[in-house]
């Protein structure tokens, strides 16, 4: 039955974290859940295999799935000793290394950084030997269907089970959070054995489409399928009853491999400003449009997979905390009443209104409240470059911001790129001077080549070759990983390379460093 979080009863507020043994990799996996009596049987391959949390979309479409009686299987790579994604940590000299020929404009080091890419591209997307293994294995005991959520790096892996599906007849439901862009999606559908591409949000209605599936009936009734010849439904519309969004189900996660038990959590979808002329996550499934969940039901949601997984740690994984401030402030205030000692780390956007949510007393209660660590897109220290990229932020106020959250005792982490359409040496001094002038209050930076995804207003401006594509060429367009590759020839001057020489040298001196020891169970998170 779906859990009503309005109704969980609320003398529940004060369990304390006990330790829990750890069960052996094999016992997760299960099939049924108590009282599931029918139903399809579905098995569910998580290729998201991270490093310290279970996946959130998979915990989700797990709890649905059960709740409409069908019984589920979670196969997870890490339960079965794939290795797991390796996240930001302190740094060494080799990741120095990486990192400048990653950024690297010098015609010379071209080709090798090239080589480099494509080397650790055919790395990332290769099917790994144990993933399939594990998923023949699982597919000869007898299923229904199988569910794929996948990242655009996991096309050789779908492929490949989907040829394993295909042999058995058993159908493959594809999903994932970029698959509403047409053009990826008509990609994609062409595997052989997918029987529906999916570029929606099913948080309610996957049941009903695995029933639809298994059946033979019309999937074209649901919105934002593609079907193998091309045949497409309505675009679907943005899910916004998200209080209604089952509590997601992560008991079959291999809880014991993970080195701390973090929870993760989504207040809300998609991004209150919605206008940064890069971003991607505004234009998936899930991103369109702000929509948020209400504070009480947060709270809630936090209480109850804090007792059944008795974890006190949580990752926010919304866009930007701060869209609805009075969530930021709800749960900064309020979660020590539901969750004694929780702490938790997320993701905000400094931006211009006049209340953000991030003043200099929001950000003493968020770490009075348990908040132990904080991410933001700074990217760049150029308040030219940041109006061009339509960033809705300042250089003063990102100062401000990294300099209250530092002394509020938070970990600070910023991402940041090189190579906007228009950035010039004194942009990338500029970007040196901030970063030198900030280097004692930041933990971590994370700071790579700038991207062009497909479906953003800076791809349809290189697309149209109008000016705010700057110099940027098109090489090739990638409908596969949603990407425009692209030659960019600015960058490559002295005073260029010396101002990026220089601000390198400081983010490494940053990322060497431990993380503030109140934030270390969070260390490779963010």
């Amino acid at each position: 039955m779906n859990v009503n979080l309005r109704d969980i009863n609320r003398e529940q507020r004060h369990r304390q974290k006990v330790k829990r043994p750890a069960r052996p990799a094999e016992t997760y996996g299960r099939i049924g859940t108590a009282g599931a009596t029918g139903g399809k049987r579905v098995l569910i391959v998580d290729l998201n295999n991270f490093a310290t949390f279970p996946t959130l979309a998979i915990g989700t479409l797990v709890a649905s799935l059960r709740n409409a009686g069908h019984q589920v299987r979670l196969m997870s790579p890490l339960a079965h000793d794939v290795p797991a994604t390796e996240r930001e940590r302190a740094e060494t000299k080799l990741d120095d290394l990486k990192r400048r020929l990653h950024v690297s404009t010098s015609p010379t080091l071209r080709f090798l950084r090239e080589s480099a890419f494509r080397a650790y591209t055919w790395r990332m997307e290769r099917p790994h030997p144990k993933v399939i293994a594990e998923t023949r294995r699982a597919l000869d005991s007898g299923y229904d269907i199988i569910l794929l959520s996948a990242y655009l790096q996991h096309y050789n892996s779908v492929g490949e089970i989907a040829r394993l599906a295909k042999a058995r007849n058993i159908p493959v439901l594809l999903g994932g959070p970029m698959f509403n862009l047409p053009e990826t999606a008509d990609l994609w559908r062409k595997i052989d054995g997918i029987t529906a591409v999916v570029g929606a949000e099913v948080d309610l209605s996957v049941g009903d489409l695995v029933s639809a599936v298994c059946t033979g009936a019309d999937l074209l009734q649901f919105p934002g399928v593609v079907l193998p010849d091309g045949q497409s439904s309505t675009v679907a519309p943005p899910f916004r009853r998200l209080d209604d969004s089952p509590l997601p189900d992560f008991t079959d996660f291999p809880w014991d491999r993970y080195p701390v038990r973090i929870i993760p959590m989504m207040t809300g979808r998609g991004c209150q400003w919605d206008k940064c002329l890069f971003c991607s996550d505004v234009i998936s499934a899930s991103g369109r449009t702000f929509r948020t969940k209400s504070v009480d039901t947060v709270l809630l949601e936090m209480q109850e997979l804090a007792r059944r997984h008795e974890s006190t740690n949580f990752l926010f994984l919304d866009l930007k905390l701060n869209s609805y401030p009075a969530m930021f402030r709800g749960i900064s205030e309020s979660i020590q009443s539901y969750v004694q000692g929780a702490e938790w780390v997320g993701t905000v956007h400094v931006d211009l209104r006049k209340d953000n949510g991030l003043s200099r007393a929001d950000l003493n209660a968020a770490a009075r409240g348990g908040m132990r660590r904080i991410n933001f897109g700074l990217e760049s220290g150029s308040q030219r470059l940041l109006d061009l990229m339509q960033k809705g932020c300042s250089v003063e106020r990102n100062s401000e911001f990294i300099r209250h959250a530092y002394e509020a005792g938070l970990s600070v982490r910023c991402s940041m790129f090189r190579g906007f359409p228009g950035e010039t040496a004194e942009d990338m001094r500029q970007t040196a001077d901030f970063l030198a002038a900030h280097a004692r209050y930041l933990d971590r930076v994370r700071f790579i080549d700038f991207k062009v995804p497909e479906g953003t207003p800076i791809a349809r401006a290189l697309a149209e070759k109008n000016e705010m594509a700057g110099r940027l060429e098109t090489q090739r367009r990638d409908a596969r990983r949603a990407r425009v590759d692209y030659f960019n020839p600015e960058g490559r001057d002295r005073a260029y390379r010396r101002a990026k020489a220089r601000a390198l040298a400081t983010i490494y001196a940053i990322n060497r460093n431990p993380l503030r020891p109140s934030a270390r169970q969070f260390d490779g998170l963010m």
